[in-house]
């Protein structure tokens, strides 16, 4: 169980860290990656996230408003998930048939699970998967939005505003960089999110409603430990990418908005974070220092502190419990 600095039993545990004062040059340098002098873009929206602690390992623009496109999706998914059971069957309603943009061509009055929709959803970014899960899930748009945006804020979102399902633009749906990494690695928790955003194909359905989705990630299969999660396009939003992967006991949560190059420069945050980072116990490293921030430790059932994992960078974090009598 994770808690934050706290006393228990007499003590107070509390691991620390020390302010990273050269990150960007040390890890996304032009010597070092491809992707460098694109990260020192003014225009530069993009964040690398530790999912288990949320630590941000890189982050350039991360709090500046975008509009997301269809990465609105992750959000609907978690919504979804958290509302519907993956067998209810759906009768797909008129509004969801036709909706404009990336579609599974959902006919009216047919009738798939919210598994397969959120298969069409999350794969193939259908916008009608999206209409119809919405209705569902809300009864109306307008009320799955405000499903979306309570849930967004519960995620430490504080920079986001969403008015429907699919990321079709609207000048009042918008994010950051940062609150869609908080929102990303929340869905992450979900084991069934989990599995349908790392799926690379999937035949849904039978007779006429037999479909066989693709995902369009070109992340899975091509990029060690990818394991999920969207993208998008609008002309307003340019091409935005949250790309997730997982290695040696660390889950990176990767995300860039406004970029045609996106799949490069995802990669490159990514690769160059699992370069730099590895996970380690916090209670084995060195002692705590004056000016260091303080992070969240585990405890067990007596109150005492146990190894908790840390993302720590390779080449000098300083990292450590400080243990303090009352």
């Amino acid at each position: 169980m994770r808690s934050k600095v706290l006393r228990t039993a007499g003590w107070r545990a509390a691991a620390v860290i020390c302010v990273l004062t050269a990150l960007c040059a040390a890890i996304y340098g032009a010597a070092k990656s491809p992707v460098g002098a694109v990260s020192a873009s003014s225009a530069a929206k993009e964040i690398v996230i530790e999912a288990s602690t949320g630590r941000i390992l890189h982050a350039e623009g991360a709090g500046e408003r975008a509009y997301p496109a269809s990465t609105t999706k992750i959000l609907t998914a978690l919504v979804v998930l958290e509302t519907l059971p993956l067998k209810a069957k759906i009768k797909i309603p008129a509004e969801a048939a036709g909706v404009e943009g990336s579609s599974v061509y959902l006919r009216e009055g047919e009738v798939l699970t919210v598994e397969e929709l959120l298969y069409g959803l999350m794969l193939r970014s259908g916008n009608d998967a999206a209409v119809a899960l919405a209705l569902a899930a809300g009864g109306s748009i307008p009320r799955f939005a405000a499903m979306m945006n309570e849930r967004a804020e519960e995620c430490g979102a504080t920079d986001s505003h969403f008015v429907n399902p699919h990321g079709l633009h609207s000048e009042e749906h918008y994010t950051t960089a940062r609150d869609l990494a908080f929102i990303t690695v929340e869905a992450y928790k979900n084991p069934d999110f989990r599995r349908i955003v790392s799926t690379r194909s999937v035949t849904v359905g039978e007779g006429e409603s037999r479909r066989h989705f693709v995902n369009k990630n070109k992340l899975l299969g091509t990029f060690e430990g990818a394991n999920g999660v969207k993208t998008g396009y609008t002309t307003k939003s340019g091409r935005c990418l949250v790309g997730g992967a997982y290695r040696d006991g660390m889950q990176l949560i990767a995300v860039v908005f406004d970029r045609y190059d996106m799949w490069v420069v995802v990669k490159g945050m990514l690769d160059a974070a699992f370069r730099e980072y590895e996970m380690r116990d916090v209670l084995t490293l060195p002692e705590w220092e004056e000016g260091s921030e303080r992070v969240e430790v585990a405890f067990d059932g007596s109150g005492a502190p146990v190894p908790a994992k840390y993302p720590v960078k390779k080449n000098g974090d300083r990292i450590g419990t400080l243990f303090v009598k009352d």
